[in-house]
């Protein structure tokens, strides 16, 4: 890649639609774009001389040039966002976002579980959403079991009670483990939730009022002010739900792109059945000098590989048609695209749009609050500037599992896609000063080597002992860094610690009150976090995995059957012989040793 000629392999470009990768001279792909001329849109790089600063920039980097043709200039649009999730290219517009979004399942059992649900939906459980943040299902989950009382308990608790659970008798589920409500009677309750969640509430509400009056034709007292209390609790519901649908039960998302200042964000609003689950706030990557347009283009494009879209899509900008006729494609059912909207959309845009205004400003106040800390980070520290930091701790049980944890800080914010956990494997159990010995010299051997990038400040969650291992591992791999060991105070309260600066021969106490302070300890908790989530999913796996294997007879097959059919070695371990018996290739015989192995 040493002798990148540009003029060689521009005429060598075809003039047909297609993608466009940009690499450095370690293969790196800087950029991706899409083209409907390839030859014209690559040579534009390289003849303009009205170019941004940034893409000036990338513009010098340019070692190699990649090119797919495609079939059309739509075809092409979907795989450069393809391209763009994967890759991730510096100079390229992200938007990131590391979760799935969640849903609310009804499942097929006879009895079905309202459940809490992230992933591809499958049947034959009904999925409603997706929501645009957790807290959203758990409420929707919350109102349903306070009017239907659907159960929301595991499958392997659900087969094993012998009497009702505590959401029965504060009526918040029917109990149809121990036999409470009939199989039908149940099931109107489902198709009940399904009509809320599919926004007919308004004929959801008339149904249970003509049954309320039918039960108490019927002198069924009891069932009619069941019934009464529904009713009650769902107009509660529409009551409290700050924006509804007068006109239309479609679902909706509302898209909003707002640049205000240096800050750009785009705010999504999920309107679903005609009721408004909640917005959510993505803010970009790489936009600096780029347009509103841009930004909400990149953000379309980006957001719906992975997302179904609903039936219309309303926008504070126009699109171009090619992207348009690409989201046409991908929802797979009549699409209808809005960006001038009149009536209650364009309420719901106009807040979609204050939405992101709020968004923006408070990052932009975030934004000076970070530089404030870093700037007094670095006086303390006596450093000439402070942007990328560092942080390690070790977590684990009486020596069990040990794990220890990296946190990255950088770019005025936590970095969770650099962070790193490594599974301790040398160091005796217990000896927190081999465990941190060999997590560094993983992680810097590399570093020291080229690969990634080292921080400006390494901070180290323990003592003198702690930060006298890291010395010494950092002088063995050759490696120069202030390193600041974070020493917990009296009785592990916030604000006592002690800073070790090994580097200029002196221990430090800040006030509680310091900004340098405040962001040690952020990053610090953030390190202590990441160790004890991966040390438990580390000593959980170990625990489960370890007593069924020293069981004779189960294999990896049988242990994966049982802990499917009961939701985990707990439910495993409630089981009685009989209903372990019932998995499939288990024998009775066998079903004994396992009951017996595990009580």
């Amino acid at each position: 890649m040493s002798g990148f000629d540009a003029a060689e392999i521009l005429n060598g470009l075809p003039s047909l639609p297609g993608v466009y990768r940009m690499l450095d001279v370690t293969g790196k792909v800087l950029y991706v774009g899409k083209a409907i001329d390839l030859k014209r849109r690559v040579s534009s790089y390289f003849q303009k001389s009205d170019l941004s600063p940034r893409i000036q920039l990338m513009v010098r980097q340019i070692a190699a040039i990649e090119t797919t043709v495609t079939r059309s200039e739509a075809e092409a649009l979907i795989l450069e966002n393809n391209l763009i999730k994967a890759l991730a290219p510096r100079y390229n517009i992200l938007f990131r976002d590391d979760k799935s979004y969640p849903y609310l399942m009804i499942s097929g059992h006879a009895f079905p579980q309202l459940a809490y649900f992230r992933g591809e939906p499958k049947k034959p459980h009904q999925y409603f959403g997706p929501f645009p943040n957790g807290y959203a299902v758990r409420e929707s989950i919350q109102i349903l079991q306070k009017v239907f009382r659907l159960r929301s308990c595991e499958d392997s608790v659900f087969a094993n009670r012998s009497r009702p659970c505590l959401l029965f008798q504060i009526k918040r589920c029917t109990a149809p483990c121990v036999g409470k409500i009939s199989p039908e009677a149940y099931a109107e309750d489902v198709s009940s939730a399904t009509a809320f969640l599919s926004g007919k509430q308004n004929e959801l509400i008339d149904q249970l009022s003509l049954r309320m009056l039918a039960a108490a034709e019927a002198l069924q007292f009891e069932m009619a002010a069941e019934l009464r209390d529904q009713i009650q609790a769902l107009s509660r519901v529409q009551e409290q739900q700050f924006v509804s649908s007068n006109t239309s039960r479609l679902d909706v998302d509302v898209v909003a792109a707002v640049r205000a200042g240096s800050v750009a964000c785009v705010n999504l609003v999920m309107v679903r059945g005609g009721r408004h689950l909640g917005d959510k706030s993505f803010f970009p990557v790489n936009a600096d000098d780029s347009d509103v347009t841009t930004m909400l283009e990149a953000f379309l494009g980006q957001h719906y590989l992975a997302v179904p879209l609903p039936a219309v899509l309303v926008m504070n900008h126009g699109v171009a048609e090619t992207l348009a006729a690409a989201l046409q494609e991908r929802a797979g059912h009549g699409l209808h695209i809005v960006n001038n909207p009149i009536g209650e959309r364009r309420v719901w845009l106009e807040m979609a749009e204050k939405n992101a205004a709020l968004a923006c400003a408070q990052r932009e106040g975030s934004k000076a609050s970070q530089s404030a800390r870093l700037s007094a980070l670095a006086e303390v520290l006596e450093l000439d500037g402070v942007a990328r930091l560092e942080c390690y701790d070790i977590s684990h049980t009486m020596g069990e599992a040990t794990v220890a944890s990296c946190v990255v800080y950088d770019k005025g914010d936590m970095q969770p896609s650099e962070y790193r956990r490594f599974n301790i494997t040398t160091a005796k159990g217990g000896d927190d000063y081999a465990a941190m010995r060999e997590a560094l010299t993983r992680r810097y051997s590399k570093l020291a080597e080229g690969e990634g990038k080292l921080p400006d400040v390494l901070l180290i969650d323990g003592g003198k002992g702690q930060v006298g291992i890291a010395q010494e591992v950092m002088q063995e791999l050759g490696v120069v860094l202030p390193i600041v060991g974070v020493a917990k105070g009296e009785g592990r309260k916030p604000g006592l610690e002690t800073l070790i600066l090994p580097y200029l021969q002196k221990t430090l106490q800040l006030p509680s009150n310091h900004p340098a302070l405040h962001l040690i300890q952020t990053v610090r908790d953030e390190a202590h976090r990441f160790a004890i989530t991966g040390h438990r999913a580390r000593r959980a796996k170990a625990r489960t995995m370890s007593t069924l294997e020293e069981i004779p007879g189960v294999g990896a097959k049988r242990r994966q059957q049982l802990l499917t059919r009961f939701g985990g070695l707990r439910g495993v371990k409630v089981a009685s012989v009989e209903d372990i018996a019932r998995v499939e290739g288990i024998s009775r015989k066998l079903a004994e040793l396992i009951y017996n192995a595990l009580h």
